[in-house]
C-alpha cells in the first residue's frame, strides 16, 4: 500500500511536468517537437490568408512530425553537413533575419502622414496641371529627322513615316505616345513638346539621349490626378523603400569591405 506523502510526490510531480508537456507538440524517437513551431507556421499561413481553426493546426501538427521524422533521417546520413546544404540553410537563415531586421527597422522609423502628404504634393506639382497626346519620330541621324519634317510640311502623313521610327513601341502605332504629362520624358522632350500648338510639327529635330525626334502634338486635357487617398498605400510602400536604401547606404558606408 502506498504511503500518503508517496502519493504526494507522485502528484507534485506529474504537475510540475504540465508545462513542459504543454510545450511540445510531439515528441519524436525522444525528441520534443516545440508547440512554438506550430504556432509559427500557423502565423505565417495566416499571413497567406488561413484561418486558424483545430483542423488546420491538427494539419500542422501531422506536418511537423513528418518534417521532424525526415530531418532526423536526413541527420543520421550526415546530409546536414554537406558543403551545399550548408551553403543553403546560411541564405535561408540570412533571408529570415534580415526580413526581421527589416520589419523591425521599419517598426521603428514608421512612413508618417506628413511625409506621404508632401511626397503626394511633390508628385502632383511635377505631374502639372496637363496632359499631352503626342506622336513622334525618331531617327538616328539629324538630316534624317529634317528629310521626315520636310515631307510632312510637303503632305506627307505622319502616320506613314512613323513606321520607320527606331521607338519600335509606337513605330506600328502612327508614334503614338498617348496621353502623358510632361514630366514622362526626358527634359528636352517635354521641353519641345509643351512649346507646341495644337496640331503643330516641330520645326527643328529635337535632340535627345536617344537620338533626334520630330513630334507632334494632337491634343491637351487638364490632367487627371489620383486623389491622395487612392495613391497613399503606393506612396507609402515607395517611401518605405527609400529609407530602407537609405538605411542600407548609412551601413555599406561603416562597413569595413576589403
Amino acid at each position: 500500500m502506498t504511503s500518503k506523502p508517496a502519493r504526494l510526490l507522485a502528484i507534485l510531480l506529474a504537475v510540475a511536468a504540465l508545462p513542459v508537456m504543454a510545450q511540445n507538440l510531439a515528441t519524436v524517437n525522444g525528441k520534443a517537437v516545440p508547440s512554438s513551431r506550430a504556432d509559427a507556421m500557423v502565423k505565417q499561413m495566416a499571413t497567406q490568408g488561413q484561418q486558424d481553426t483545430p483542423q488546420l493546426r491538427a494539419m500542422v501538427k501531422e506536418e511537423l512530425i513528418n518534417r521532424e521524422i525526415l530531418i532526423q533521417e536526413a541527420d543520421k546520413q550526415g546530409l546536414g553537413n554537406t558543403a551545399d546544404v550548408k551553403n543553403q540553410v546560411e541564405i535561408a537563415r540570412q533571408s529570415i533575419v534580415i526580413r526581421s531586421l527589416v520589419t523591425d527597422y521599419l517598426k521603428k522609423h514608421p512612413v508618417s502622414d506628413a511625409e506621404i502628404k508632401a511626397e503626394y504634393d511633390r508628385f502632383k506639382a511635377q505631374a502639372g496641371d496637363k496632359e499631352y497626346k503626342a506622336r513622334h519620330i525618331l531617327v538616328e541621324k539629324e538630316d534624317d529627322a529634317k528629310a521626315i519634317i520636310t515631307k510632312l510640311k510637303a503632305g506627307a502623313k505622319f502616320e506613314d513615316l512613323a513606321k520607320q521610327s527606331k521607338d519600335t513601341g509606337s513605330a506600328g502605332n502612327g508614334g503614338d505616345l498617348d496621353w502623358a504629362s510632361p514630366a514622362s520624358f526626358v527634359k528636352e522632350f517635354s521641353t519641345a513638346l509643351t512649346g507646341l500648338q495644337k496640331g503643330q510639327v516641330t520645326e527643328t529635330p529635337v535632340r535627345t539621349q536617344f537620338g533626334y525626334h520630330v513630334i507632334r502634338l494632337d491634343d491637351v486635357r487638364p490632367a487627371k490626378v489620383p486623389s491622395l487617398e487612392e495613391v497613399k498605400g503606393q506612396i507609402a510602400e515607395s517611401l518605405q523603400q527609400k529609407k530602407l536604401q537609405e538605411f542600407q547606404k548609412e551601413l555599406r558606408a561603416k562597413a569595413k569591405i576589403s
